[in-house]
């Protein structure tokens, strides 16, 4: 199943998602749909939130996002329940975007290296430490889960710059190749 993304302005992408208990109903399937969703819409990363659902839970796949620079491979895998235990090394810019804020992309300054408490899905748990872009994709998507958005890391002049195009996000007047939700319209793309 491909779930619409929740567009800029619904208030479930500015909540803190709760917790997942492990006999959250289909939970293998939603992670699977979550990355047809996610793939579908030419991502790299897809948070709950982004699909309506107020749960801690992402999914990513690094691996469109490696260059000649990032040394070894992407990195496919889902994150329940995560926690982020530390970053640090130096921060660096990067251009994202968002797939809940089609057309919008500026730099965001992250530290190089992330290390994350998570379940996966048989409910093991891990704590591992990811660097680079895989880093970067991971602490995108835990944003979103703690009701951050990239455009929250940015100055107050460049959030002045982009609210016009914000606005007409949240009420639909944005082209997408992938169906969206969108708070302050009555339509689905």
């Amino acid at each position: 199943m491909i779930y619409p993304i929740v567009a800029y302005g619904d208030p479930v992408l500015k909540e803190e998602a709760e917790d997942i208990a492990q006999d959250f109903p289909n939970l293998k399937e939603l992670i699977e749909d979550m990355y047809t969703t996610m793939y579908h819409a030419h991502g790299v990363g897809l948070a709950a939130p982004q699909i309506g659902k107020g749960i801690r839970l992402f999914v990513i796949d690094s691996e469109p996002m490696m260059d000649d620079e990032d040394e070894g491979k992407g990195v496919k895998k889902a994150f329940i329940n995560p926690e982020i235990i530390e970053e640090d090394g130096e921060e660096w810019g990067f251009e994202e975007g968002c797939l809940s804020i089609p057309g919008v992309r500026e730099t965001v300054y992250r530290p190089e290296r992330v290390v994350i408490r998570y379940f996966d899905e048989e409910w093991n748990e891990h704590e591992d430490t990811y660097d680079g872009m895989t880093a970067r994709v991971i602490q995108h998507e835990y944003d979103h889960i703690e009701g951050i958005l990239f455009t929250d890391h940015l100055n107050g002049l460049k959030k002045r710059l982009i609210k016009n195009k914000l606005t007409k996000i949240s009420k639909g007047e944005v082209d997408t190749d992938y169906r969206m939700k969108f708070p302050a319209a009555d339509k689905r793309r």
